[in-house]
C-alpha cells in the first residue's frame, strides 16, 4: 500500500489554508490550484501573460518537487476568469510542449470562481515512475 505524501513548494502557498500543493500516493501526483504568484515576491503578478508564466513555472516547480517535471503531466485544466486566457496558455503551452505527439490533456474552464485580481489558475495530474 502506497503512503500519501504532501508536496510543499517555498514560496507557493494557498494563503492561510492548511492545503499543500499537491499530494502524491505511489506515481500518481495530483496538485491543488496553482495560481500565477511570483514566489520571490509573494505577489499576484499584475498581467494575464505574467500570471501564466508564474503559474506554468509554479506547476514546474510543484512537479520538481514531488520527484517529477512536465513531461509527467497526463492532463491540466484551466480555469479562466478572463476571456484571453486561452490565447496566453496557448503561447506558454507551446514552448512547453513543443512536440503536438507528446502533449498531456487540457481542458479550459471558464470561472467566475477566481476572484479579483486572480486571472488564470490550474491543476494538474502526473504520473511519475520514479
Amino acid at each position: 500500500m502506497s503512503t500519501r505524501n504532501s508536496i510543499v513548494v517555498d514560496g507557493f502557498a494557498h494563503g492561510a489554508q492548511p492545503i499543500p500543493a499537491a499530494s502524491r500516493v505511489g506515481p500518481l501526483l495530483m496538485t491543488g490550484g496553482v495560481h500565477g504568484i511570483d514566489r520571490a515576491t509573494g505577489k499576484l503578478a499584475d498581467t494575464l501573460e505574467d500570471q501564466v508564466a508564474h503559474m506554468f513555472d509554479n506547476l514546474a516547480a510543484i512537479l520538481q518537487a514531488g520527484g517529477g517535471g512536465m513531461e509527467h503531466l497526463v492532463k491540466l485544466t484551466i480555469y479562466a476568469g478572463v476571456p484571453e486566457v486561452r490565447a496566453a496558455v496557448n503561447a506558454r503551452w507551446e514552448i512547453e510542449f513543443p512536440d503536438p505527439t507528446s502533449r498531456p490533456a487540457r481542458h479550459t474552464l471558464t470561472s467566475a470562481q477566481l476572484r479579483a485580481p486572480m486571472l488564470v489558475q490550474c491543476d494538474a495530474t502526473a504520473f511519475i515512475m520514479t
